[in-house]
């Protein structure tokens, strides 16, 4: 059997997580449940996008694509009513 090099080998990831794994998941930020669209995370309260990059989900709200209409995480928290988040 021939030894993976990460340097030259081509590994294809999905982007789609197990539903097992998605029901689990919360936004850090909202703490709502999060549903899958595409290669994103979107959260149910708040509508942050979190990057799914490699079949991983990257959890880091300075990382999420704000919804549409949102200029900051700051602006967001003042939408939601949720300053102390």
């Amino acid at each position: 059997m021939k030894p993976i090099n990460p340097m030259t080998d081509q590994t294809t990831y999905s982007n789609t997580l197990d539903p097992e794994l998605l029901a689990l998941l919360r936004c850090p930020l909202t703490h709502s449940k999060l549903r899958q669209e595409g290669d994103y995370l979107v959260a149910e309260v708040g509508g942050l996008a979190y990057p799914v990059r490699d079949g991983i989900p990257v959890m880091l709200i300075e990382e999420a694509k704000l919804p549409d209409g949102v200029g900051s995480v700051e602006e967001l928290k003042a939408k939601l009513g949720t300053g102390k988040l």
